[in-house]
C-alpha cells in the first residue's frame, strides 16, 4: 500500500470523526428547547489524472473513459435543518412557540447585540420585563415588554399580543406585541449557543414583523418547540459513521503493517 493511501484514508477518518461529533451533539441536545438538528456534508477532494477522458487512442478513436484516482474527502459544510419541532404543551403562561417561520428576538446586555432563538421559555425579571430563560444573563425579549407585578390572567394572541389583568381592573391591558424575524437564508445564521442564533452576511438581514405577516409563523402561548431531534435515525445514523470510522481505521492499520513489512526487507 503507498503513502498516498494512507493520506486517503486518512482524510476519510477526520471527516467520519467530524460527522461523529455532529451527531453527538444532536443526540445530546435531543431535549433542548427549539434545537435543530445539524448534518455533515462531504465533499471529494482533488483528483489525480493519468488519462482524461476523451484523448484520442492508437487507431483515431476518443476514448469514452478516463483514468483518475481521487485523494479522500473532507468537511463541506454543516448544515442546520430547520423543520418544525414538535409542539409540547407546558400550561406555563410565558411559555411561548412559534407555529412555523421565524425567530424570537433578545438583546444581549454585554454587548448590546440583538440576537435569535426559536426557544420561547421566558419569564419576568424584578422589573418585570419580559427576558429569555438563562441561569448565566438576562437576555430581554427585543422589543421589551413590561407586565406590572401584580398583573393576573397574563394571555398571549396568535398575533403576539400580550394582555393581561389587574387586580383593580377588569379590563384587558395590553403590554406590547412579541416581534418576529426572519431571514432569506437561516442555514447562514451563527450557532452562539445557549438557543441563540447571530445574523450573518450570509443569513441577510433580519427581516421583522408581527406573527401571521409576511409569510412569518403564529406564536402559541402555553407550548414550547421541541428538538426536532430524531433520535432513532440520529442513532441509526450515528452506527453506520462508526462503522465507516473503523473501516478506514483498519485500511490505516492495514497499510502501515505491509510498510513495516516492506520496510523488513530491505534492511
Amino acid at each position: 500500500m503507498s503513502i498516498q493511501a494512507l493520506y486517503t484514508a486518512a482524510t476519510g477518518m477526520n471527516s467520519m470523526q467530524t460527522k461523529l461529533d455532529v451527531i453527538a451533539n444532536n443526540l445530546a441536545n435531543t431535549e433542548t428547547t427549539g434545537f435543530k438538528a445539524d448534518r455533515a456534508n462531504f465533499e471529494d477532494l482533488f483528483y489525480r489524472h493519468e488519462k482524461y477522458p476523451g484523448a484520442v487512442d492508437t487507431s483515431g478513436n476518443f476514448t469514452p473513459t478516463g483514468v483518475s484516482y481521487g485523494t479522500g474527502s473532507r468537511v463541506q459544510s454543516t448544515q442546520s435543518n430547520f423543520v418544525q419541532g414538535s409542539l409540547q404543551q407546558t400550561s406555563n403562561e410565558l411559555d411561548v412557540a412559534v407555529q412555523g417561520q421565524g425567530f424570537f428576538q433578545v438583546r444581549d446586555p454585554s454587548t448590546g447585540t440583538v440576537l435569535y432563538s426559536r426557544a420561547g421559555n421566558f419569564s419576568r425579571n424584578a422589573n418585570g420585563q419580559l427576558v429569555v430563560g438563562s441561569a448565566n444573563i438576562g437576555r430581554l425579549l427585543e422589543p421589551p415588554i413590561q407586565i406590572p407585578n401584580d398583573a393576573t390572567n397574563v394571555s398571549i394572541s396568535a398575533e403576539g399580543t400580550v394582555s393581561f389583568r389587574q387586580p383593580t381592573s377588569q379590563q384587558l391591558q395590553q403590554a406590547g406585541t412579541i416581534q418576529l424575524a426572519n431571514f432569506i437564508n437561516p442555514q447562514g445564521l451563527l450557532k452562539m449557543g445557549e438557543n441563540l442564533y447571530q445574523e450573518t452576511d450570509a443569513s441577510g438581514t433580519a427581516q421583522t414583523g408581527a406573527p401571521g405577516t409576511n409569510g412569518l409563523g403564529t406564536t402559541q402561548q402555553g407550548s414550547l418547540e421541541h428538538s426536532n431531534v430524531d433520535p432513532v435515525s440520529a442513532l441509526v445514523d450515528l452506527i453506520t459513521t462508526q462503522r465507516a470510522f473503523e473501516m478506514n481505521s483498519q485500511t490505516i492499520r492495514a497499510g502501515d503493517q505491509a510498510m513495516q513489512t516492506i520496510t523488513g526487507l530491505f534492511r
